[in-house]
């Protein structure tokens, strides 16, 4: 293990969270070039970088953070050690921070309103998660919704006076619905876009808060839509590929939208009077628009970042009119080659699911009937012959893509190549592709992967018996159900922040994700008893066959580290030996929850994946 290269890595500056002030003159960012989290501001004419905190924000960048009305503070989260239980907090020009919203459980800030004085959070303080309205000079917090299921994807019009919202009140579970109501609650009216099952969610106001941009995947693949509700007719956008819209630009004339093909994503500018679609001219990889807040700096110019397998994310001003763009963050490379970092090779293969696991299809996991089309990503190391990660995404609501990704390259630089498999439930390829992982977690997702590694084992310049599956989250669940469902195919896992007990998550995660997503996807232990525990890998532990990592964050609160702790138990019960030359290893790590973008966290974590891997495998 090269320590040195291992801690160049993992320092490596990276920014998260670009925003652009409302009068479009400054970007607010997190950025850890002094090697820790913090918040910056970039003037956009003259790239001109401030920082304006000094450890008051977390250190770990997952949550967003927004403009104040008056462009003078910026809103961001905070929580205890990674446990995301957030409040909302502002800091001013001058550093100064204060406590903005603070109520029991999870808040998330959803939209600032144009009035100075609004703000939309969602918080799961009565229980599920649910719409509040925050009065900044009453410092009054009311909440204005109240359903069994989440609510989610909040904005406010741009007077003020109405939110439009996303829930669910049908039959069908998986639906999902646009609402608008008034800004004190009242008047909710479900805007009934698309059938019934399908998944709609209000993007942004119109300028004159006459419209609702719109995304919607009625026709299978995510198609935008510009609503206007004096009608109560939608004009609908795109089809051919997988979209999401982002954005009106000002005069409401033109919006923005992110394409997603062959793992790669692309920002579209949509004309909403003619339909006709320009997309930016930038390299094959991964642009996009941030997760919230605006990226629009006036009517021709946008701040978006950019990024490929092989090279860092830069953060861009891009000119719509003349296609030009200024670099208002360089990728940071410190004292490395850029040249070192390994590019993705795009391929696809066919996965029969189970069914290409006799001893699988014989444990009550019903083959799916279509044989699915898999899109996947192999980063060659360059080491003959290779040893191999194979390295599932988490969600599974999501997707590896053509952007840099951190791990894979520190597992390269390492010796190791990589392969990552959008299995069947990924994101990217439209509702069904994403739906066919329902009511069968642990099953036919699980042999996609798996037909995916022994892909990967019959290439000549692979070492196949030096094989292992890593993942974390999701994709640490992948790597309990590989390694107890297909014992045969690894040779060493690590299994980070992953769920093993289902019953255990349902009862002990937060209410949104019980609903939103094990429910939603798997139903609930007393509807599917049976899914619940053959799904299970603590189910299966007895068939672990080669050294596995259990790592896992001790604060989290998405998959509670009870779920790493059940599964030592249980391998303890198995009379599996734990320690460095045991059968398993065990690691918690303090003072962080669902991983972490924080440099020191970071190199903890890569030491600790480095040693056991080196040994190991």
């Amino acid at each position: 293990m090269d320590e040195d290269l291992l801690e160049a890595l993992a320092s490596l500056p990276t920014f998260h969270h670009a925003t652009v002030s409302p009068d479009g003159n400054e970007v607010a960012v997190y950025y850890d070039e002094t090697g820790r989290n913090e918040l910056h501001v970039v003037d956009v004419a003259t790239g001109e970088r401030t920082r304006w905190s000094d450890g008051e924000v977390p250190r770990n960048a997952r949550w967003h953070v927004e403009w104040g009305a008056d462009g003078d503070r910026v809103f961001f989260h905070l929580d205890d050690d990674g446990n995301e239980q957030n409040d909302v907090y502002a800091i001013a020009r001058d550093g100064s921070v204060e406590p903005v919203v603070q109520l029991d459980g999870q808040t998330v800030l959803q939209d600032v309103g144009e009035d100075g004085e609004t703000l939309l959070v969602g918080s799961t303080a009565s229980g599920q998660m649910q719409l509040y309205r925050h009065d900044c000079a009453t410092g009054e917090t009311t909440q204005l919704t109240e359903y069994d299921r989440a609510v989610g994807a909040g904005v406010l019009s741009p007077d003020c006076e109405r939110i439009a919202y996303a829930t669910n009140e049908t039959d069908t579970f998986e639906n999902t619905d646009t609402y608008v109501a008034d800004a004190d609650g009242s008047n909710q009216r479900n805007l009934e876009i698309g059938e019934t099952g399908a998944e709609v969610g209000p993007v942004d106001w119109g300028p004159d808060g006459d419209r609702l941009l719109v995304t919607d995947n009625t026709a299978d693949l995510g198609r935008c839509g510009v609503y206007d509700l004096s009608t109560d007719e939608v004009t609908w956008y795109g089809g051919e590929f997988d979209e999401d819209a982002e954005s009106f630009l000002p005069g409401g004339d033109r919006f923005l939208a992110v394409r997603t093909r062959e793992c790669a994503k692309e920002v579209v500018v949509y004309d909403a009077r003619t339909g006709a679609a320009t997309t930016l001219d930038l390299p094959s990889g991964v642009a996009s628009l941030g997760r919230a807040g605006s990226a629009v700096v006036d009517e021709e110019r946008i701040v978006c970042s950019h990024t490929t397998p092989d090279r860092r994310p830069e953060l861009l001003c891009y000119d719509l009119a003349t296609d030009e763009t200024e670099q208002l963050i360089a990728a940071d490379y410190g004292d490395l080659d850029p040249d070192r970092f390994v590019d993705a090779e795009y391929f696809t293969f066919d996965s029969a699911g189970v069914a290409e696991f006799d001893d699988r299809a014989g444990q009550g996991v019903e083959s799916d009937p279509a044989s699915r089309e898999i899109e996947a990503l192999l980063y060659d190391s360059g080491e003959r012959p290779s040893p191999a990660i194979v390295n599932p995404h988490g969600g599974p609501r999501g997707q590896d893509t053509r952007g840099f990704d951190l791990y894979t390259q520190f597992l390269c630089s390492q010796g190791y190549s990589v392969l990552k498999v959008n299995y069947r439930g990924s994101t990217g390829r439209g509702r069904e592709f994403a739906q066919a992982i329902y009511d069968d977690w642990g099953g036919n997702e699980q042999a996609d992967i798996a037909t995916g590694t022994t892909i990967l084992a019959e290439k000549e310049w692979v070492d196949d018996d030096r094989i292992a599956v890593f993942g974390g989250s999701y994709g640490g669940y992948s790597a309990y159900c590989q390694m107890t469902m297909y014992p045969e195919l690894y040779d060493a896992g690590v299994a980070w922040i992953g769920v093993t007990d289902l019953r255990d998550l349902y009862e002990n995660t937060m209410p949104h994700y019980r609903t939103e997503l094990l429910e939603k996807n798997v139903g609930s232990p007393e509807e599917n008893p049976a899914l619940y525990d053959e799904r299970s890998p603590i189910t299966h532990a007895e068939n672990l066959a080669a050294p596995l990592l259990v790592l896992h964050g001790v604060n989290d609160r998405r998959v509670p580290v009870s779920q790493a702790r059940l599964f030592r138990d249980r391998l303890d019960e198995l009379g599996y030996e734990a320690g460095e030359d045991g059968d398993y290893e065990y690691v918690e790590l303090g003072e962080e929850g669902h991983a972490s973008t924080d440099v020191d966290q970071k190199i903890r974590t890569f030491r600790t994946l480095a040693d056991f891997l080196e040994r190991r495998l």
